[in-house]
């Protein structure tokens, strides 16, 4: 019979689920964290439970945090466990489980309750994972979006912010005042140069309402720039069934993931941090080319499978990678146009990260779908494709794979598979991306005509000639004849 996951219950688990072996009653809050979703669990939960079973760092226990009205919820389901999370790590030599104690807390979803306790000076280190779409970034510009409706209202209302920016200045307003020193943010989401991303779009809210403010924090606040890796699929009944049957387990929400985690950051915080070095974390002077080498080719390549798989049928990211044709057209892309983008990294082989790459994406365990890699195409083409799409061309290189990617994305924002069936919305600006993808059809430039997604490159000869080449070959001929036309080129 399965046991309801809590503090009390742990002794009674299973010998094979390993479980904490430090007092969590003497632990005590460092680490305020905003977005406590399966990544954040999976990742940075999973570092500190590690320090903190290793005798160390028991000063810097998870607060958990949350703006958005499915946060509430999350901190409803860990409430009621003890804010335990079970951790099941899917390698296809054996699974292997583990349940996480390194958050003590969860702070009440209400921005007074919020900005208390980031203001709390037992928090030194305020870390965010919010979706690489959560920061407030102009895409025409790529610079801080000040019109948007969430920072003109935080502007002009600082005392009653809705937003976790306002929260944030709130709360370093507070400190200020009180004379204590800021705490570190981290941003612990998929963007280039998120610490750099994450520091633009505090100042520059910031300077709309208290330039002071700016100022103080542009003095005196740590953005050190990370980058994060662990594949981690979503939970659904299959997940939690899993944790039930497999382990004796009843967790409202266990989380998932690949046995591989990454965590390149730079060694950037006034007022200290727990020494993650000890259990794999690396800390360097500059995390850029790490960063970069993830987000084009662990990124880029998810992006390159997504909407091939998803034209063709596949649901689950094994499956796409065991049609040969889908792996083989991961590997050119990535070798013929991804890869020499890349500066090279001491100590770092490309072509292996790679085949490191194709193995984790062909992982059985993990259960990774291909609707997840599609989701939120308006966002994540922008930052992990077109960046490379614009060095390929400033260096005169080919890009009919790049090209044959958008032209993909393209043809899925059409709303339907190869096979005829609905493909259902998954990104904010579905209508206005299905309704550009149809005009498309007649006129390929259609698509590339949004400033707010492809900006100047639109007006770039080469990728509007590329573009339509390959768009039509996929109406034409179809997803498979013209990947294998690729791949013969």
């Amino acid at each position: 019979m399965a046991i309801p996951l809590t503090q009390a219950a742990l002794p009674q688990l299973p010998d094979t689920v390993a479980r904490p072996g430090y007092d969590r009653a003497a632990l005590t809050r460092g680490i305020l964290h905003v977005g406590v979703g399966n990544f954040h669990r999976a990742h940075m939960a999973w570092y500190l439970d590690r320090l903190f079973q290793s005798g160390q760092g028991h000063d810097w226990a998870l607060v958990g945090a949350g703006v958005r009205p499915g946060d509430a919820q999350m901190r409803q389901r860990l409430a009621d466990q003890d804010w335990l999370s079970t951790l099941v790590e899917l390698d296809p030599a054996g699974l292997s489980v583990r349940v996480l104690g390194s958050m003590v807390d969860f702070v009440p979803v209400d921005p007074a309750a919020t900005v208390a306790a980031m203001a709390d000076p037992t928090i030194r280190i305020l870390s965010l994972t919010i979706t690489e779409g959560g920061y407030y970034v102009d895409a025409k510009t790529d610079g801080f979006d000040a019109a948007h409706p969430d920072m003109v209202h935080d502007a002009a209302h600082p005392e009653a912010p809705r937003s976790v920016f306002g929260m944030i200045l709130a709360a370093l307003r507070t400190r200020r005042a009180a004379g204590l020193p800021p705490f570190t943010l981290l941003s612990c989401d998929n963007l280039p140069e998120n610490g750099h991303v994450c520091q633009r779009t505090v100042t520059g809210l910031a300077r709309l309402s208290d330039p002071q403010l700016a100022d103080w924090i542009t003095a005196n606040v740590a953005f050190p720039n990370s980058m994060v890796d662990c594949i981690t699929p979503a939970t659904s009944d299959r997940e939690r069934a899993l944790v039930r049957d497999r382990f004796g387990i009843l967790d409202a929400a266990p989380v998932v993931c690949e046995p591989f985690r990454q965590w390149v950051l730079e060694d950037n915080f006034p007022q200290g941090r727990p020494a993650l070095e000890a259990v794999g974390a690396e800390f360097v002077a500059d995390v850029s080319r790490h960063e970069l080498m993830k987000l084009r080719i662990l990124n880029g390549g998810h992006a390159a499978i997504a909407y091939a798989s998803a034209l063709l049928g596949h649901h689950f990211v094994h499956d796409a990678m065991a049609d040969a044709l889908i792996a083989d057209w991961l590997r050119a892309l990535e070798t013929r146009e991804i890869l020499p983008t890349l500066q090279p990294i001491p100590g770092v082989s490309y072509d292996a990260y790679l085949a490191l790459i194709v193995s984790r994406f062909s992982n059985p365990e993990i259960g990774d779908t291909i609707p997840r890699l599609c989701l939120d195409g308006s966002n994540r083409q922008p930052k992990f494709i077109l960046p490379t799409l614009r060095d390929r061309l400033v260096a005169g290189g080919g890009i009919d794979g790049l090209a044959l990617e958008l032209a993909l994305w393209c043809r899925y924002c059409e709303g339907t598979t190869e096979a005829g069936e609905a493909i259902p919305p998954n990104d904010d600006n579905h209508a206005a991306l299905r309704e550009r993808a149809l005009a498309a059809r007649d006129r390929p430039d259609a698509f590339l005509e949004n400033p707010a997604i492809f900006g100047d490159l639109a007006r770039s000869q080469p990728l509007r000639q590329a573009f339509a080449a390959q768009l039509q070959s996929l109406h034409r001929q179809g997803v498979r004849a013209t990947l294998e036309a690729y791949l013969r080129s």
